[in-house]
């Protein structure tokens, strides 16, 4: 089972979403941004260094929010939720095709990623 972490990230009342590449294997995909955890390296470390990665942001982690299993065809993961903060630099994606600021009270119109939809289902929740 892959280890795979996922920032919530708050700006002005709505969460950052980003939309996978049409070539992945999740195409058009919409998803919380984050990635895979390497080997030594915590969740939180990881988080961090994909943002950085992913879109060119510096994020300190606040807490923990959620957790998912979800098997697909090519694996199975733990995605790990965390809430971050944005502290610096401009928001530029570089691995998704779309990044979108939404409410949270839209994000079931928006078609997530499987192993999302229980983050997207416990942050909508208490709405």
């Amino acid at each position: 089972m892959k280890k795979v972490t996922a920032a919530l990230i708050m700006h002005n009342g709505r969460v950052l979403i980003a939309k996978r590449k049409a070539d992945d294997k999740l195409a058009n995909k919409w998803e919380f941004p984050g990635g895979k955890v390497e080997f030594g390296e915590t969740p939180e470390e990881c988080l961090i260094r994909e943002i950085k990665e992913e879109l060119d942001i510096e994020i300190i982690i606040d807490s923990y929010f959620a957790e998912s299993v979800y098997t697909y065809p090519h694996g199975t993961i733990h995605l790990m939720a965390y809430w971050a903060k944005w502290i610096s630099g401009t928001v530029k994606p570089t691995v998704h095709d779309d990044i979108k600021w939404a409410p949270p009270e839209e994000l079931p119109l928006y078609d997530f990623a499987p192993a999302d939809i229980a983050i997207v289902e416990k942050l909508t929740s208490g709405l």
